[in-house]
């Protein structure tokens, strides 16, 4: 009997420009085994409809500085609402100061990433911590 693929949808909040970092981490997940459904620029409405939809196990954000804890907290509170936020681990990464990681992780984010984070370290986590 087969395990089931870790599914991840990746997607960016808003339309800043800066998707180079959120193509590199979806790459690195597609290229070790596991389902990625690529949402592109989706508002979190749109986020939080795909990951119910596509039954997803995580949710990663691909945020620009500034905007980050708005979109999260929105995306929390939503998925709150629907009965469904236990569904999901839900990943931050971008241009984020290393201060306001800690905020994220008390928001509910699993865990944050920013410049220079390797893609390694990012599947690593995802496998570690997504059980199928």
């Amino acid at each position: 009997m087969s395990q089931k693929k870790i599914r991840v949808l990746m997607s960016k909040p808003g339309i800043d420009g800066h998707w180079r970092g959120g193509i590199v981490v979806s790459r690195a997940i597609r290229d070790d085994g596991m389902e990625l459904i690529f949402g592109g620029f989706q508002n979190v409405q749109q986020i939080a409809e795909a990951a119910i939809q596509e039954d997803v196990d995580v949710i990663g954000l691909s945020i620009h500085s500034g905007a980050h804890f708005s979109y999260t907290q929105q995306l929390i509170d939503l998925l709150n609402e629907k009965g469904v936020l236990d569904n999901f681990m839900i990943l931050v990464g971008g241009v984020i100061p290393a201060k306001d990681f800690d905020k994220l992780r008390e928001m509910g984010v699993a865990n944050v990433y920013g410049p220079g984070s390797m893609t390694s370290d990012i599947v690593e986590f995802i496998k570690a911590h997504v059980k199928k």
